[in-house]
């Protein structure tokens, strides 16, 4: 069995990838009150890690970076909602869906912006598929995907895409090249409805993707609609961001509602020193250098 960084006894194990919102439009709002986006959004190789094994009863076990944040969440995570809805439906079908321990090693910060608890719970119906060897549809999964939230189909393809409607409308993207970044993050964070409410507009332009430039000429045409009234609720957003220019970054900008912020370097030693250097001036933030993943690359274990 290949290292899965977690205790002996693990049968399968998954990584829960970073969403990076390279671009998010804010093109409308829908009489039930959620948003219209469309957005270009890529995955890194930093995240959580999932790890499940048969056991005689559930059980749940947290630990990482971030884990003790997550202390007492109890029923409401995310992936203890993956389990139970997709144990339902398996059940339903006249599957089995036995007892089994979860291991989620939190090392993404909480409500940051990057699809983190979206994340774990697209790992937990990809691990809990496999363990269970679950003969589910592609859209009866996207079904109990969408029902935990706007963002776990995305994260369940964990692959560059560009989404539209709430979220649930996915085009993959095949010709996103690999970026290596720096994530960085205030450890503040900000509530994404109040964000939503400080929008100046919600129709505004759509997401267009021009074929004649490069990929990062076209981001720098692009926006994050919810850059600017997360930036008025918390200035460490814009403090931040302009650390991460200092450093060398050819493109910052923030990922999703906030208060996590990306920068695009050159290479991947120029985003390890640049993670280096920002740690040494803050280092009660995070920074974290990685790279994304291409949209031809087919390993999502």
């Amino acid at each position: 069995m290949a290292d899965t960084g977690f205790a002996d006894g693990v049968a399968i194990s998954e990584h829960a990838f970073a969403k990076i919102n390279l671009a998010l439009h804010v093109t409308g709002q829908r009489d039930d009150g959620y948003h219209l986006l469309e957005m270009l959004v890529t995955f890194t190789r930093s995240g959580d890690r999932l790890a499940f094994a048969p056991a005689d009863t559930d059980e749940f076990h947290i630990s990482g970076r971030f884990g003790d944040a997550l202390a007492g969440d109890g029923g409401t995570n995310l992936v203890l909602k993956a389990r139970d809805a997709l144990r339902a439906v398996v059940l339903e079908a006249g599957g089995a869906a036995p007892p089994v321990s979860i291991h989620l090693r939190k090392d993404l910060p909480i409500a940051s912006g990057i699809g983190g608890g979206s994340a774990d719970a697209a790992a937990a119906l990809r691990g809990l598929m496999r363990l269970w060897g679950t003969p589910l549809s592609a859209a009866t999964i996207d079904a109990i995907a969408i029902k935990l939230g706007a963002d776990v189909p995305m994260c369940l393809a964990s692959r560059p895409l560009i989404a539209r409607g709430i979220g649930e409308r996915i085009e993959t993207v095949r010709d996103l090249p690999v970026f290596h970044m720096v994530l960085a993050n205030p450890l503040n964070g900000v509530l994404t409805p109040d964000v939503f409410r400080r929008l100046a507009t919600k129709t505004n332009g759509a997401l267009v993707v021009d074929p004649g430039l490069s990929w990062l000429d076209a981001l720098r045409g692009m926006r994050n609609d919810l850059e600017p009234p997360a930036r008025a609720l918390l200035p460490e957003i814009a403090e931040i961001s302009d650390m991460l220019s200092d450093q060398g970054a050819l493109f910052v900008r923030m990922s999703g509602s906030g208060a996590t912020c990306f920068g695009i370097f050159a290479s991947a030693d120029e985003a390890k020193a640049a993670a280096r250097a920002l740690h040494g001036k803050r280092p009660d933030w995070y920074f974290e250098a990685t790279e994304t993943l291409a949209g031809d690359d087919d390993d999502r274990r």
